[in-house]
């Protein structure tokens, strides 16, 4: 299949697409042991917090508790019988990380808001839809699961789908593109039936305000 004929024309494959890294690996199943591990891992994490009554935020809690009452009795006791601390590395952040993890979060917030510009004042259509689609997704899932739930299935999902659709990802991606042109004539015609005639409206509200 030609780009044209792919998702978002692109050239690349899923792999390059999603880095190419470990992470591009475990999406896409390279590591099976390590991917099964993952997921059962998560899979007794949550079963643990739903039956233990547990939030995150108190199951954290503990667990840095104990941790901190364990070193600080370790350390109180080596110093009254003359034993070594506990072997803590050094907590500190250089300069450079700091500066490039800000740098990192600086582009990305800039980037997030210049897509957030565009589709507030109507430029980029197929960015409004696909960000539409997924706010919508969002607020539904949402409705029916708390933050855990929706984690390890966001987890599941991003160790499942990826390997999927690289599996099938022509068939995929004939029928997903016939959805979207489909759903671009609708758009069209929404556009010339109602959209054009607002916006006049709208901007003359706006000047007499």
């Amino acid at each position: 299949m030609g780009s044209s004929d792919r998702l978002f024309c692109r050239e690349r494959n899923v792999h390059e697409i999603l880095g190419g890294g470990l992470a591009a690996d475990l999406m896409l199943w390279r590591h099976k042991n390590l991917n099964q591990g993952i997921l059962i891992v998560a899979l007794a994490a949550w079963v643990l917090f739903q039956r233990s009554g547990y939030t995150l935020i108190s199951f954290v809690s503990a667990v840095l508790l104990l941790l901190f009452s364990v070193l600080f009795i370790w350390a109180k006791s080596a110093a009254i019988v003359n034993r070594p601390a506990p072997p803590l590395p050094d907590f500190y952040l250089s300069e450079e990380t700091v500066s490039k993890a800000a740098d990192f979060i600086r582009k990305h917030i800039n980037a997030l808001l210049s897509i957030s510009q565009d589709i507030a004042l109507g430029k980029d259509t197929q960015m409004f839809m696909r960000v539409f689609t997924y706010l919508l997704l969002i607020s539904v899932i949402g409705c029916f699961m708390d933050f855990l739930t929706m984690a390890y299935i966001s987890l599941f999902v991003v160790l499942t789908v990826p390997a999927l659709y690289e599996r099938y990802e022509d068939q995929i991606d004939k029928y997903v593109l016939m959805g979207y042109r489909k759903l671009m004539r609708l758009y069209v015609i929404l556009n010339q039936k109602y959209i054009c005639k607002v916006k006049p409206w709208i901007m003359e509200k706006q000047n007499l305000s």
